[in-house]
Parts: C-alpha cells; sequence; structure tokens
C-alpha cells in the first residue's frame, strides 16, 4: 500500500547524545547518561508524526553496523521504514552537555560518500511509493548533487505529490527554482534565500511572501526559535508565539516542529491552527534531554499555551 506520508533523508544518523563535568583538552573525559537515538531530518519527522497519532513511512539509505543500529532503533521506536542498503557506513552524530556550565556541544558529521547507483536506487524508492505528502528533510552526504531536491520538486508536481522541504545553502535553492507545495526556512535561511538581511517581523514576513509570489512555495514556514514562527500562504499569514520556557536541548526542534504542522495540515485542519501544533511540536522537543524528540503530552500542555494571531 503507499504511503500518504513518507520522509526522505539521504544523510541518515544514529545520534549520540552524553553528558560530562566540562570540556577540557588532552585529558580524558569521563561521559555519563549515553544514549543513542534514530536521527536525521526526514527520519525525525516520522518519528514526530508517529508520536502525535499519524503515520509516516522513513525512507534513507543505510549501510555498515551504524546502519543496522538505526534500523534497530527505529523497529524499537515502532516507526515506519523502508531502508535502502549502501556500501557507504551510516554516520554518528554527537551531543555533550557539560554540566557545570549547562552549554550543549553538537558535533555533526558529513556522512560518507553515496554511489550515484545508491542515491539513485534511494529517489527510485520514494518514486515507488507514491506519496501524497513527502518530506525531504536534511543535509546531503557526499557523491549527492546539489541539484537533487531540485530534480525531486520537479518529480512531485509531475507525480501530484505535494513536497515539503527542509534543507540549506544550495540544495535548498535548486529545490526552491523548481517549486515546492512547504517550505521550512529559518530565519539565516530566509536571509540567505532573499539575500538581505531581516531584523523585524516586518521584513521576514516580505520575505516570505516574496518566496510564494515568485513561485518558489505555497506555504512558507518560517522558524523563530523563542520567537516563535510564521506561516505565510496566498490566503494569508499566521504568528504563533510558544510560552517562555527554560530549553534543555534544542537537538530536534526544527524537525519536530516540520513533524507537528505536517501532521496537523494532513489532518485537513487551518493553518493557522497547525502552524500551533508546529510550534507547540518544536517547543516541546527543547524540553526533551538530549538527542530525544518531542513527547506528545508536552505538545498537548504546550498547544493549549500558544498563542496565534493573523499578520
Amino acid at each position: 500500500m503507499a504511503a500518504r506520508i513518507a520522509t526522505l533523508t539521504l544523510n541518515p544518523a544514529v545520534d549520540v547524545s552524553f553528558d560530562l563535568d566540562r570540556l577540557a583538552p588532552t585529558q580524558k573525559l569521563r561521559c555519563d547518561h549515553l544514549r543513542r537515538d534514530p536521527g536525521g531530518g526526514g527520519i525525525n519527522v516520522a518519528r514526530v508524526i508517529r508520536r502525535l497519532g499519524g503515520e509516516a513511512l522513513a525512507i534513507f539509505p543505510a549501510g555498515g553496523p551504524t546502519g543496522d543500529r538505526l534500523g534497530a532503533l527505529l523497529d524499537y521506536d515502532g516507526t515506519p521504514r523502508l531502508t535502502i542498503p549502501v556500501a557507504a557506513e551510516t554516520r554518528e552524530s554527537f551531543a555533550a552537555e557539560e554540566r557545570s556550565t549547562g552549554d550543549q556541544y553538537r558535533f555533526v558529521m558529513p556522512g560518507d560518500r553515496l554511489q550515484a547507483a545508491e542515491w539513485r536506487a534511494v529517489m527510485a524508492a520514494v518514486a515507488a511509493q507514491q506519496p501524497q505528502i513527502l518530506v525531504a528533510s536534511g543535509s546531503l552526504p557526499p557523491g549527492v548533487p546539489i541539484g537533487v531536491y531540485g530534480r525531486l520538486a520537479r518529480a512531485c508536481k509531475s507525480a501530484g505529490c505535494k513536497l515539503v522541504l527542509d534543507a540549506a545553502a544550495a540544495p535548498l535553492a535548486q529545490g526552491l527554482a523548481a517549486g515546492v507545495w512547504l517550505v521550512k526556512p529559518n530565519v539565516v535561511e530566509l536571509e540567505e534565500i532573499s539575500g538581505a538581511s531581516l531584523p523585524d517581523t516586518a521584513r521576514r514576513l516580505a520575505a516570505c511572501r516574496s518566496v510564494i509570489a515568485r513561485g518558489a512555495a505555497e506555504l512558507v514556514a518560517l522558524s523563530m526559535g523563542a520567537e516563535g514562527a510564521l506561516l505565510v500562504c496566498a490566503e494569508g499569514a499566521w504568528r504563533a508565539q510558544p510560552p517562555a520556557l527554560n530549553p534543555i536541548s534544542t537537538v530536534g526542534c526544527g524537525d519536530s516542529f516540520v513533524g507537528g504542522l505536517v501532521h496537523a495540515l494532513s489532518a485537513g485542519l487551518d493553518p493557522p491552527i497547525a502552524l500551533v501544533w508546529g510550534v507547540a511540536a518544536g517547543t516541546a522537543a527543547s524540553l526533551a534531554e538530549g538527542t530525544q524528540l518531542c513527547r506528545r503530552g508536552d505538545v498537548e500542555e504546550l498547544r493549549r499555551q500558544t498563542g496565534v494571531c493573523r499578520l
């Protein structure tokens, strides 16, 4: 059966988190509270959608012992997956929290090279699923051309699939040049798209509307961290503001935002309500330690505390 929602993660990872007293050079650093979680943008989005009561198929390449561990972690999590075997070893990424300061340090590995036949096999697997909504999220590993999201956007248009794109730099620009259904930049990424500084809501809103006016996206969901988020489309624009909280971790906040937003939109909720779900999920992820994602109970509570207004 074809997946109604699928996610694509071309550069998946096993996310390793731990804490230690303090970071210091040369000496052995004793670490505690080690945990491993499935990682990579699209994989995280699929996991969040499942936690919120939906279902999404996570599609990704995986190889070596780390790839086997990633698959096992997703099976334990209960997230449906379609894994395309590759020769390259799946990467690990690391998040270390320094207890003496509360600072978090994130070490993101580039991933091993995918061969042309391998990444094309991943793209073919996506096409074969014929999803109604496809979330393509995350970085590209070596060997995958920067134009791959543009190619994906054109294929989705031809197939009548709604593409959600969460990427950065040249791969994001290539996808927008072909046109997508929904794009989720942060402020820095929107500034790169626009070629201008965007220090306030008015200029950010104008930049989002410019993306829509030139046909690069039908919806723009701008994440702004503690300032909340904007959702802009031809019919209107809304801003959602979460309650003030002390974040524990920033890992997975953006992916949780996308997961909450897409889950709500796929259920037919109106854009401002869907935006509240997204902001609540992203904020909830900041309350989870290490590389964990949002918890449904936190999302439900924060959804009731998140305000939304039309701009």
